[in-house]
């Protein structure tokens, strides 16, 4: 009995298969697009941060780089000429007699500004974390000075702190004879120093309310049914919970401490005799008024190092007391 065995091999292609006759086609690579997924979210990154990107580069990166140039030069604004003169301005910097009592004056209005606001800017965000009748009003007042314009704020109050001005004929009806607060050196920077804190406590206290706001209530029960007072609350519970938010509080209010120049150059002129006299007043003096731009443009170097040395301090000691769940 003779049984046949049928095995099927494979065949070898025609030579025809690949010229696509008798078999299918070559296999074609597909091409890749230009745009793919990940370039396009790129490209949106790209343009959502172009314009804080074209904003730091016109307003602060240009102008730090000209600043430098100008520290190294004098320029005569009246000729346009300007000539080179190497570290003649920071000599003058070293050997200013009026740099100490400008720098004296600028670490107590930064200190009373900070202190003050923080301290107040908390204490209020505690209060008014409550639910009571008329809270929101109260949330509103005292948030409502921060988005009235600095000089029309600081013009009414300069009213307010005149010899004869509101102030004064409020203590008067009461037999107390006010001072001249904003011509008196024992009470021009306090003035100062209030009616900026008054005006920009609020941008503190919403941010210490939203952390406030933030912590979870089953702690405060937890710890009341451990016999906890309030006091130990706040310090043990409240305090390293919002932590964050008070660097960052310490952070802004410091760099607009610094920086406040309205204020001073309505109410004071930095007087009387360089009692209120902070730092970036007295650059506007020497660039803009003195016309000597290249010692003002040292002296505003002097400021950005020492913005940039205190918030690189805040930054680094955050690790000691700042609380981070994670």
């Amino acid at each position: 009995m003779t049984m046949t065995v049928s095995s099927t091999m494979p065949r070898e292609a025609s030579p025809d298969a690949s010229r696509g006759v008798g078999g299918p086609g070559p296999v074609r690579r597909r091409a890749k697009r230009f745009w793919t997924m990940r370039r396009r979210d790129a490209a949106a990154g790209y343009l959502f941060i172009a314009p804080q990107l074209a904003g730091v580069l016109l307003f602060v990166l240009i102008p730090v780089g000209l600043a430098i140039v100008y520290s190294l030069n004098k320029w005569n604004i009246f000729t346009g000429q300007l000539s080179f003169v190497g570290g003649s301005n920071y000599a003058a910097l070293a050997a200013d007699p009026q740099l100490p009592s400008v720098l004296g004056a600028t670490a107590v209005f930064s200190l009373g500004v900070v202190v003050l606001n923080i301290a107040l800017g908390l204490g209020l965000a505690v209060m008014l974390n409550r639910r009571f009748r008329g809270v929101t009003f109260f949330r509103t007042l005292f948030f409502s000075p921060v988005v009235i314009s600095v000089v029309a704020w600081t013009l009414v109050w300069g009213f307010l702190l005149q010899d004869n001005g509101g102030i004064n004929a409020v203590l008067a009806q009461i037999g107390i004879h006010g001072p001249n607060w904003l011509q008196d050196g024992s009470t021009a920077m306090g003035a100062v120093i209030v009616t900026q804190v008054i005006r920009s406590v609020g941008v503190n206290m919403v941010l210490f309310l939203s952390a406030l706001q933030g912590v979870p209530s089953e702690l405060y029960e937890a710890a009341r049914i451990d016999g906890a007072g309030s006091r130990t609350i706040f310090t043990r519970i409240t305090l390293p919970l919002i932590s964050p938010t008070l660097l960052l509080t310490g952070i802004i209010t410091i760099v607009g401490a610094l920086q406040a120049f309205a204020q001073i150059a309505v109410l004071t002129e930095g007087g009387p005799a360089l009692s209120t006299t902070v730092l970036v007043y007295y650059v506007f003096q020497q660039a803009f008024t003195f016309n000597n731009i290249g010692y003002g443009s040292t002296l505003a170097l002097m400021l950005l190092t020492f913005v940039m040395l205190l918030t690189v301090l805040q930054w680094q000691l955050r690790r000691r007391w700042v609380f981070y769940e994670n």
